[in-house]
């Protein structure tokens, strides 16, 4: 350095004054260009690489959370159950038919849910009615068929022995007189069960049929209805 310095200040010496400012002048720029240089190998060293860390976030992909799944899960299945009760409603607002007949009321309006389910309550309701109306029709219409077989039968055997037997004994009777006595008879019970049987409904008609059995089919009673349809058809023919 003492020997640079020595150079440096011979050099001075014997280029005059002007020579000696055109070296100082230099030198000053060189220690300028020497610090800025300094400064920009540290700021450059302090920077991070921004672009090695773009390549490194788009080489790895993004992992979702075990939250984030169990978020997306519930707002799928959420979803379905919201479908599925939508299409139920759908589907019970196609088959119910008072659902179809929109009240003045409410004019072209969504029928709401509640009103959907009320007409649902009461379409069953009715079903249920109606279903128990036609199978107290169906016993009914059962017993008067047993009925009926009965007196076919009976009817086709007196018609066989009358066929088998037609002129067996003078004095026996005809079979219009035997159906005579039966129709007087059941003519007699008919005007008693007639008066006392009530048709209002089924269970009430049920208890008077009982109750009509206890009070007129009684064995005397029914004795005494026999004697005087037999008097009134002895006479008729004799």
């Amino acid at each position: 350095m003492t020997g640079r310095a020595e150079d440096g200040g011979a050099a001075g010496r014997g280029r005059g004054p002007v020579g000696e400012a055109l070296f100082m002048e230099n030198a000053r720029k060189s220690s300028i260009v020497s610090r800025a240089n300094s400064i920009g190998s540290t700021s450059a060293s302090s920077v991070p690489n921004t672009d090695d860390e773009d390549s490194d976030y788009h080489q790895e992909p993004y992992k979702e959370s075990y939250k984030d799944r169990r978020r997306r899960a519930h707002t799928q299945a959420e979803q379905k159950r919201r479908d599925a009760i939508k299409k139920g409603y759908d589907d019970l607002q196609a088959i119910v038919p008072t659902c179809e007949q929109q009240d003045f009321s409410i004019g072209s309006q969504k029928l709401s849910k509640a009103i959907v389910l009320q007409k649902t309550i009461d379409y069953i309701q009715f079903l249920h009615k109606e279903k128990k109306k036609q199978e107290e029709e169906v016993s009914t219409l059962r017993k008067d068929v047993m009925a009926l077989k009965i007196m076919k039968v009976n009817y086709e055997q007196i018609v066989k022995a009358h066929q088998d037997n037609p002129n067996e004994g003078k004095d026996q009777v005809s079979d219009e007189v035997k159906f005579n006595v039966f129709q007087g008879i059941m003519d007699s019970l008919f005007q008693s069960f007639n008066a006392s049987i009530s048709v209002t409904s089924f269970q009430e008609l049920s208890a008077c049929v009982f109750s009509w059995i206890e009070e007129h089919c009684k064995p005397q009673t029914l004795q005494d209805v026999v004697i005087g349809v037999l008097h009134q058809v002895k006479s008729q023919l004799y």
